[in-house]
């Protein structure tokens, strides 16, 4: 029982170690070379799939009445989308500039959607989850229309016209962003009997987050060992991604304190999807810009692990 109370606490850190460790094991095994195209492909398709199922397991548990709309989420909501549009617009105004790839870092770590597993954080920290999943949905829907409509002019693909590269990226964006809660509400109207059972397994999107996590973190080592960026590029987006991370945390807590809820606001702003957010910088930038992703996902983890273990211990002393 004490091994698995240890799996469970520090459930987070040794996802990230295990992705990490994963990836150097399976590249040392010489008879597995064959096998690589097939486990990137794999990988494609899984990732996808695990970002879609988290979603859909959390939603499952929403209830459209628990839904309510707070003040703090429309200025969270400002936040996001407006320091992704400014960025885009920077881009799109300086196409040559040094710092693209670090500003492309910065755009994905700050539009990214709130983590799946958000709301299970918020409430093992006393947080209100309600809040964080319907704001969870809100910036949901915000990506999946900023990211089509802003991408193909700050990242042009060269064979695509920027009505074509829209259609392609709403194709592959809508359907994991939306989708999922669409499902899950047509589910529980449709299927009351099956929605209730799934329901009852919605915690397992923590660690299907975990599986997911050690997956983005394995896809993050293979683009930081086969990078022929310079070390400056490859830490600036650690330092942007950190910078990203923090500001967010503390933008989060100090709008959610002055409407006396600043664990929920600053989970729904600090911790992101980052296996999305991975995916999307190396589906519609570069592999290279997925390493923000990857970074930023380690910088949420860490507050995410102490502040855990922080309230692990208040409830250890109140239970004395």
């Amino acid at each position: 029982m004490g091994v698995i109370r240890f799996l469970k606490n520090w459930t987070l850190p040794i996802a990230m170690l295990a992705g990490v460790i994963a990836y150097f094991v399976y590249v040392n095994i010489p008879g597995l070379g064959f096998t690589r195209p097939f486990v990137n492909r794999a990988v494609d398709i899984i990732q996808p799939l695990l970002i879609f199922s988290m979603l859909f397991l959390t939603f499952c548990k929403v209830n459209l009445k628990d839904l309510h709309f707070c003040k703090w989420h429309l200025w969270l909501l400002l936040f996001q989308a407006l320091s992704f549009i400014i960025l885009a617009m920077i881009l799109i105004l300086l196409p040559h500039s040094g710092l693209r790839v670090v500003l492309e870092g910065a755009m994905i770590c700050l539009i990214c959607p709130t983590a799946t597993a958000g709301a299970v954080i918020t409430k093992k920290l006393g947080g209100n989850a309600g809040s964080l999943t319907t704001y969870t949905i809100f910036i949901n829907l915000v990506t999946s229309l900023l990211v089509p409509a802003l991408i193909p002019f700050v990242h042009p693909h060269p064979e695509m016209s920027a009505f074509n590269s829209f259609v392609l990226i709403i194709g592959k964006v809508f359907p994991l962003l939306l989708l999922p809660f669409v499902a899950a509400v047509l589910l529980r109207y449709i299927f009351p009997k099956l929605h209730a059972k799934i329901s009852e397994y919605h915690e397992l999107s923590f660690y299907l987050w975990a599986v997911a996590l050690a997956l983005a973190i394995a896809v993050t080592v293979k683009s930081i060992v086969h990078s022929e960026v310079s070390f400056y590029t490859e830490l600036g987006l650690a330092v942007v991604s950190l910078v990203c991370c923090g500001l967010q945390f503390f933008i989060g807590r100090k709008i959610g304190r002055h409407y006396q809820d600043p664990i929920s606001a600053g989970q729904s702003l600090g911790q992101k999807n980052t296996v999305l957010a991975i995916w999307m910088g190396y589906t519609f930038f570069t592999p290279i810009t997925a390493i923000a992703g990857g970074f930023y996902s380690v910088w949420h983890n860490i507050v995410n692990s102490y502040q855990l273990y922080e309230a692990r211990k208040k409830d250890e002393k109140m239970a004395h």
